[in-house]
């Protein structure tokens, strides 16, 4: 077949790429060499159809834009930055107080940065309400970014991993069970079509990149930052769940993230508040926590987050990992063969911050090897730190461009370039959709964990008329009560009694147990942060000393059932969604066959050693 003269020979492809690089200091790599079989053998979403080229010719493109970009322009591209507002226009004081500018789109113009990361209003920013909405948000910050500087689109990127911790859409979008609920129904086909729904409506919203799946291995069930964010404690199931949710995503066309490098599975410190220490030996790293990234790098994953955690084993000088030239450059870059963008976990975090000031952060995990630096705070100070040390000589031209190109290689594969823009309405019919909340429903029904079941106290009997739900969160009590109700002849009353109730709850729920046929408590000890759930082993305690047939779900963690071992009927759901609350109505009831199996070991609370039950365990009817 003749050669269509738009499309260059693969000499001239690598010959372009050698030349342009060696222009700027930037190697050629052996996938420029290579050609488009050393690519990964998953595909990239729309990026073919979107125009971006494979292989070499991607990269010539990418060192092509970098060479037109002034100094200042490049170390804009490194910084991912939020915005306070829900439109591009919307004036917000605290970004006036961040960055001297009051909105999101002036906050854009003045730093050009490379991505905008997306929070609700949990954090503060509040970028996330309806659909048209954040659509509308994207398209404006796109704009701002095209219509000056190097005019490089922006990465739009999010947290929405799933399940009911880490998450910044909620409804209308559809809400998805999470990773340990989905390797509790051990379908990776489910796990990528949980992805694909997820990247799907997110870049219906303009949104281009997802820093998910969580990577890391939950030896520790004491971990107060990963849990149910894992897919389990087991390295082969999180080492297939994790490619499987990368294909997804890639699918749905947005970028994927690995976190958080090299492995945040086994502490009991959260690195948003210190700085945890993983004693891991080497041998232990290569066997339990790098398996999952392998993984996501043979599956082609986009980005890899590296942790604010310190690990003897691979860094003797103890610094957190994103600080560290070994683990970054050394073991992720050059041992494991990562050719994608690395970037820093958040630099505000306290596991970062404590250590390195503003002005400290972004320079170390610069020179260690990272690419994005995600909220960097004192975004000023940052950004006069990076163009201080390039100037001086601290930060090599070659190094700054290593990562520029990287970058821009990321955005051309994703196929930002020339226009990034999404149909607003679009937005609003894809988002939520019944196709989406349908496939949501039924991945959610085969997580469900029956974890004991003595008696057979489930399902209940038509004779069952009369249920209490009571324990933690009002809005999964209410969703439960209200999925019960619908069955024919069975009423409910909620009584929602927090946190960690006090005597006086306990006593109100005492009493209303005795005038029920059965009482159904939510679980939630992880959100007793300072008694461990220990209140709620006393509601737990006290009703089961009741005559009142009595069932425990655990909504976050499986590990809470430990709590309260003597329990005849426990469950586990990881996730308190309104889909993962009315699939648990279904159970109880016996219209769905629990199906789930435990994707961690949940140990005796007064033997760790010993397990209470153990992986891969899971009752059925």
């Amino acid at each position: 077949m003749q050669q269509s003269p738009r499309q260059p020979s693969r000499r001239h492809v690598i010959a372009a790429v050698a030349g342009a690089a060696a222009a700027i200091g930037v190697p050629a790599t052996a996938s420029a060499a290579s050609g488009p079989a050393a690519a990964p053998a998953s595909p990239y979403g729309p990026a073919a159809a979107a125009g971006a080229p494979p292989g070499p010719a991607l990269r010539a493109r990418a060192v092509a834009l970098a060479r037109r970009m002034t100094l200042e322009q490049k170390i804009g591209q490194l910084f991912v930055v939020e915005v306070y507002g829900q439109s591009a226009d919307t004036e917000h004081a605290k970004n006036r107080e961040l960055y001297g500018v009051g909105t999101p789109a002036e906050v854009i113009a003045k730093y050009r940065p490379g991505g905008v990361i997306y929070f609700d209003a949990r954090r503060g920013p509040d970028n996330v309400q309806q659909p048209r909405q954040v659509a509308h948000l994207s398209n404006g910050l796109q704009r701002t970014a095209l219509s000056g500087g190097a005019r490089v689109p922006l990465l739009v990127s999010i947290d929405q991993e799933g399940g009911s911790v880490v998450l910044r859409m909620r409804e209308p979008a559809t809400q998805l069970p999470g990773n340990m609920a989905l390797a509790a129904g051990r379908s990776l086909r489910d796990a990528t079509g949980s992805a694909e729904i997820i990247g799907t409506e997110l870049a219906a919203m303009g949104i281009n990149q997802n820093y998910a799946p969580d990577s890391d291995v939950n030896i520790n069930p004491a971990n107060p930052v990963i849990g149910v964010r894992s897919f389990g404690s087991d390295t082969d199931l999180c080492a297939d769940f994790v490619p499987a949710t990368v294909r997804g995503y890639h699918n749905s066309g947005i970028a994927s993230a690995a976190k958080h490098f090299p492995g945040h599975g086994d502490t009991d410190v959260d690195s948003h508040t210190g700085l945890p220490q993983i004693g891991h030996s080497r041998e232990e790293l290569e066997r339990i926590d790098l398996p999952p990234f392998r993984a996501a790098i043979r599956q082609g994953v986009d980005t890899i987050m590296t942790a604010h955690i310190v690990v003897p084993a691979l860094d003797a000088s103890e610094v957190p990992a994103t600080m560290s030239h070994d683990i970054v450059t050394g073991l992720l870059r050059e041992k494991l063969g990562f050719e994608g963008v690395i970037a820093t976990d958040a630099l505000d975090m306290q596991g970062a911050s404590d250590s390195f000031p503003p002005d400290v952060a972004p320079v170390r995990a610069l020179s260690a090897g990272c690419d994005q630096l995600v909220l960097a705070p004192e975004l000023d100070t940052a950004f006069a730190a990076v163009l201080k040390a390039v100037r001086g000589g601290r930060i090599s031209q070659r190094r700054l461009d290593a990562s520029v190109v990287r970058i821009l290689e990321h955005k051309l594969r994703r196929g930002l370039f020339p226009l990034p823009y999404v149909d607003e309405n679009e937005a609003a019919r894809v988002v939520g959709s019944r196709t989406h909340t349908a496939r949501a429903r039924s991945i959610t029904e085969r997580t469900i964990t029956l974890l004991r079941n003595e008696g057979g106290a489930l399902p209940w009997s038509s004779r069952t008329r009369k249920v209490l739900v009571t324990g933690w969160g009002a809005e999964p009590l209410a969703e439960l009560a209200r999925t019960l109700g619908e069955e024919p002849g069975r009423t409910t009353t909620v009584l929602e009694t927090g946190t960690a109730p006090g005597a006086g709850k306990i006593a109100d729920a005492v009493e209303a147990a005795g005038r029920h046929d059965a009482v159904v408590v939510l679980s939630n000890a992880a959100a007793d942060t300072s008694g461990k759930g220990a209140a709620q082993a006393e509601l737990i305690k006290a009703l089961h000393a009741t005559d009142t047939p009595l069932v425990v779900a655990a909504v976050r963690n499986p590990y809470d059932v430990n709590l309260f071992p003597d329990v005849p009927a426990t469950l586990a759901t990881y996730s308190y969604t309104a889909l993962s609350m009315q699939a648990l109505a279904r159970t109880l009831a016996g219209r769905l066959d629990p199906a789930g199996r435990l994707p961690v070991t949940v140990p005796e609370r007064d033997n760790p050693d010993r397990a209470l039950h153990p992986f891969g365990h899971g009752l059925s009817y």
